[in-house]
């Protein structure tokens, strides 16, 4: 492998006139940028950013630890994310927990070692100390998707308690009373914000909470699959109406019920938190909330970006992303079956 010192002997120049080549540091002629440029084209030399980053204490790099690179919605926020970055000249590093917290602080730790320039994190349940540690070595962070208590840090998330509302109310305005709500964990904000909206929209009508309808796993497709069949063959009279968490649990739904022999809607209807991918279609199609996944990830990134570069102070700032109701084909009034 080349080094500036060879290539500083092709060039006709010192090593360190090479080194001002490359980081545009200090005055070089015109004709001796030319060759040492050539000279690097001629070697293929490719100059080590870690020696770089450690005098700069920059490396143009952010992470974004994720909870489940799996599932649709959060590969479009990282789209959203690598094309805020690249605009700006960053690189993004991806790193996927599955909601795994002892993984979680692995990546976090090797990504301060790295110098890593911010953090964007979609932490891994409730525990707030991620990132108050990354918070203490000065390294700017903004939280995606998820309310932490007891921390200041910027957040980015989508309306996910007045999303599920919108939802509930939708349902209820088809004349459905008994609505069950599948969710993930309990322990994720996300989670919480979604029973809540449900809830409220139930309170709202006049309703009684009735827990037993409402059953809360995780964001996992096996999750809404196995809620599904354990909510149908214990509840009588059972629900005519299903709420998804998410679009994975929705998923799970749609499968337990059709190894059930149900039909949707004219057996009973069913509803989701966040839109399915275009090549994932559901049939007959499904009615959601919509989230704006690239829209959330290219606002985080810009909002982070803003920390790096000095344009933005970090502090307690909030941005939440209005969600939309789209009305399809997979429910209709109970006393049309």
């Amino acid at each position: 492998m080349p080094t500036i010192r060879d290539v500083a002997r092709r060039a006709g120049v010192a090593p360190i006139t090479v080194s001002r080549v490359i980081n545009n540091a200090g005055y070089i002629s015109e004709a001796t940028r030319q060759r040492v440029e050539q000279a690097i084209a001629e070697l293929h030399y490719v100059p080590n950013s870690l020696s770089r980053s450690l005098r700069f204490k920059k490396t143009d790099t952010i992470a974004f630890i994720v909870s489940d690179i799996t599932n649709p919605f959060w590969t479009t926020v990282t789209r959203g994310i690598e094309d805020a970055s690249s605009e700006h000249g960053f690189n993004v590093i991806l790193c996927n927990t599955d909601e795994n917290p002892a993984k979680q602080d692995n990546y976090v730790t090797v990504l301060l070692q790295k110098q890593t320039d911010g953090f964007l994190l979609v932490p891994a349940g409730e525990n707030a100390g991620v990132v108050q540690r990354i918070q203490k070595q000065q390294v700017p962070l903004v939280v995606i998707d998820r309310h932490l208590k007891d921390v200041t840090v910027p957040v980015v998330r989508s309306d996910s308690p007045g999303g599920m509302y919108r939802l509930t109310q939708y349902l209820l305005q088809l004349g459905h009373r008994r609505i069950a709500m599948l969710s993930g964990s309990m322990l994720i904000s996300t989670g919480r914000q979604r029973v809540e909206g449900y809830r409220r929209a139930m309170q709202d009508a006049g309703l009684p909470l009735e827990e037993h309808l409402v059953l809360c796993g995780e964001f996992k497709q096996e999750s809404g699959y196995r809620m599904t069949r354990q909510i149908l063959q214990t509840l009588h009279p059972a629900p005519t109406a299903l709420l998804a968490g998410n679009n994975f649990i929705a998923m799970g739904i749609l499968r337990a019920l059709d190894d059930l022999g149900l039909r949707v809607p004219e057996d009973i209807s069913v509803a989701g938190f966040d839109d399915l991918p275009h090549y994932l279609p559901a049939e007959p199609a499904l009615t959601v909330v919509a989230q704006q996944p690239y829209e959330l990830g290219l606002q985080a990134a810009r909002l982070l970006i803003g920390q790096i570069t000095g344009h933005h102070s970090a502090g307690q700032e909030e941005i939440v992303l209005p969600v939309e109701l789209l009305i399809r084909q997979s429910c209709r009034p109970p006393d049309e079956r």
